[in-house]
């Protein structure tokens, strides 16, 4: 299982959930949990892509066998759905894994939490930076018509 907002795809996203596929071995099923527009807002920002699209999105990628929303008030009923053997951190995600390690046994939950190793490095490789980019844009007058 993998986890994120997955607002504006990019390059570090294929990363990230190739690395969490492979953690399952041959033959693994990656099943990725997107994250609500609710529980973004109250951690960081307003999604641009709407909940539903990001799932749709996310579906289409060639190594996720399955995409669903997350709950909008615990993350661990997704959890206990999908019943993982493993659940893969992204690099760039900040959860106290200990934490969670403690939370998920409490839970009954077994699943091994494992923070994925590596970055793909590229110069829009988060969803922040791409939107910095575009408001930063000085695009000639007219650039968008087909918009």
């Amino acid at each position: 299982m993998a986890t994120g907002t997955f607002d504006l795809i990019h390059p570090g996203h294929g990363f990230y959930l190739e690395e969490a596929k492979k953690l399952g071995g041959e033959g693994a099923r990656l099943v990725v949990v997107i994250a609500r527009e609710s529980t973004v807002r109250a951690r960081k920002r307003v999604p641009i892509v709407p909940e539903k699209q990001r799932r749709e999105v996310v579906q289409m990628l060639k190594m996720v066998d399955e995409a669903v929303l997350g709950s909008e008030t615990d993350m661990f009923s997704t959890v206990l759905k999908i019943k993982p053997d493993i659940i893969a951190i992204g690099p760039d995600q900040n959860f106290d894994l200990e934490h969670l390690r403690e939370e998920l046994k409490k839970r009954g939950i077994a699943a091994e939490v494992v923070k994925v190793k590596g970055y793909h490095r590229s110069t829009l490789d988060s969803s922040c930076k791409i939107i910095k980019k575009i408001k930063e844009s000085d695009f000639p007058p007219g650039s968008f018509k087909h918009c």
